[in-house]
């Protein structure tokens, strides 16, 4: 395990629209650049059991997006799926990539989806070849989110976020992943940690807009996923009690030529549950394609 300290200690802070964003890039940059996009309401630490054998094949790129991790949270911001698209081009042109493949999780499939919508319209002046979802909510209509979820979003938001304590973010923690891989004491301080970071408790429910602006926008996000021309993939855990087994039957009966890699044990973190799992059937999503693109050339 790559420590919280450890972590923060080897990313670099990146100053975009007068915030400081905490971002961490590692391999080699002559080889094919893959961002990785974390979740609600966690940080790009989610990816450290996945980084070291990621980066021995990609150039790797991810970052805290604004209202998370170690990147700063203010209070007057709407925290728009926008917004938080922009800043990731941002990085990518700052670190000299224009072309490179996406691996999301749950709150960054959303901000994926906004990516895809952007190179459909011919908005992006930087290149997607691929995208890879782990679990999330791609359609709202399957989204189930916790009770605490639920209140965050309603007019007691900001008086829920005060009363939040890490026993009872642990026990939601323990709600979402799979009954055989439950998160590590070690993984609970961690995110907990990184959620008081910069007072981060305060702007939990503004953050949790997103659910509102998935239902506000689905006919741009999930007409991203339906009408994209780039490998698409889905891998999920299926005991994902937010977006597991419901959500993977939806995604192959709407998208065409799903794409997809059930995992029976494994819940809603299942980059954190089983790091070499995901790691897996990502290489091999990856292979599979530069196959068939050999393929066609030859």
């Amino acid at each position: 395990m790559i420590q919280l300290c450890e972590w923060q200690q080897q990313g670099q802070f990146l100053s975009i629209n007068d915030q400081q964003i905490f971002t961490r890039q590692a391999g080699d940059r002559t080889a094919p650049a893959l961002l990785l996009i974390h979740g609600y309401p966690s940080a790009s630490w989610d990816w450290e059991g996945m980084w070291h054998e990621l980066t021995q094949h990609y150039f790797v790129v991810t970052l805290d997006m604004l209202g998370f991790g170690f990147s700063d949270k203010p209070k007057n911001v709407d925290y728009l799926i926008s917004q938080q698209a922009d800043i990731y081009e941002v990085v990518l042109q700052q670190f000299g990539v224009s072309h490179y493949h996406i691996l999301a999780h749950d709150y960054g499939d959303t901000v994926a989806q906004e990516l895809l919508a952007r190179q459909l319209d011919g908005n992006s002046t930087l290149s997607i070849n691929s995208v890879c979802f782990l679990n999330g909510g791609l359609f709202p209509e399957t989204h189930k989110p916790l009770l605490i979820q639920t209140l965050l979003l309603s007019p007691l938001g900001p008086l829920v976020s005060k009363l939040i304590n890490k026993q009872k973010f642990a026990a939601n923690l323990q709600r979402i992943f799979g009954p055989s891989t439950p998160p590590t004491p070690q993984f609970i301080d961690a995110l907990w940690q990184l959620l008081n970071h910069n007072n981060g408790l305060a702007v939990m429910h503004k953050l949790i807009n997103y659910i509102t602006q998935r239902k506000q926008h689905r006919e741009r996000w999930v007409g991203a996923i339906i009408n994209s021309t780039i490998p698409i993939k889905l891998i999920a855990g299926a005991k994902d009690p937010i977006s597991g087994q419901h959500m993977i039957d939806h995604y192959r009966k709407l998208i065409p030529h799903a794409d997809v890699t059930e995992l029976p044990t494994l819940g809603h973190y299942p980059q954190v549950e089983d790091a070499n799992a995901i790691i897996a059937a990502y290489l091999q999503f990856r292979l599979s394609r530069t196959k068939q693109i050999t393929k066609q050339i030859t």
